[in-house]
């Protein structure tokens, strides 16, 4: 089972670590996504810098990057086990776990990708397609939690902090607290990964929703390169 463990995390990883906000700009403006706003490769900033469409294209397709990667380790658990079998244990302790742990590594992946010198994004987009295919119904909780700060704040960063604190408690009502601590891990590297943004909103500097953000700090690449 450990070599099993092994492929999903490597395999997660790659997925994840796929800088699709970097990409598109790149292709599609001839920019430098880490070169505008917060000089962040995820959604938010592709959309701060003006380009709705690519922001939209980049939030689904780093969703998708969590939604391989768990159904990749449904794959493989269906390999080892037979299609049978995973029908009847769908969700249940030992699939969930390799699929919270296939989560747990397209996060990573996303946040410290290896083709950007570990410097990536926050992890918001991709742990929310890896959990919509390993319980939807939570994900979906969080979600709401995510829409309400942000509509009242408008504050996307306060909006994704609070709904990830809450995300794991939600995940706890409906399985054993033994086989979500990769979840929990997500949420905290999620909320880590948000510490500039924490210090901005207590310091009342942050940007809110809709607000098209300056061009970023000359050494701003260099620090994301």
């Amino acid at each position: 089972m450990i070599k099993t463990y092994i492929i999903v995390a490597l395999v997660s990883y790659l997925l994840g670590s796929i800088p699709f906000g970097y990409i598109l700009v790149k292709l599609f403006l001839k920019q430098d996504i880490r070169a505008t706003g917060s000089g962040n490769i995820g959604a938010t900033n592709v959309a701060r810098s003006g380009a709705k469409g690519l922001a939209i294209a980049t939030l689904l397709l780093d969703a998708l990057k969590g939604t391989a990667a768990a159904g990749f380790a449904a794959l493989i658990y269906t390999l080892f086990y037979g299609p049978t079998h995973i029908i009847d244990c769908w969700l249940c302790a030992p699939i969930m776990h390799l699929m919270q742990f296939a989560a747990l590594f397209a996060v990573l992946g996303h946040m410290f990708p290896l083709w950007l010198r570990f410097r990536g994004g926050k992890g918001v987009a991709t742990a929310l397609g890896a959990y919509l295919a390993i319980n939807p119904f939570s994900v979906v909780g969080a979600l709401t939690v995510f829409i309400i700060v942000v509509a009242v704040s408008k504050y996307v960063s306060l909006g994704s902090i609070i709904a990830s604190a809450v995300f794991p408690v939600m995940l706890f009502e409906r399985y054993d607290p033994k086989a979500i601590w990769p979840a929990a891990l997500v949420s905290l590297l999620i909320i880590l990964k948000h510490h500039e943004n924490i210090r901005r909103l207590l310091s009342g500097t942050e940007d809110k929703f809709g607000e098209k953000n300056p061009p970023a700090p000359p050494d701003a690449v260099e620090k994301q390169a």
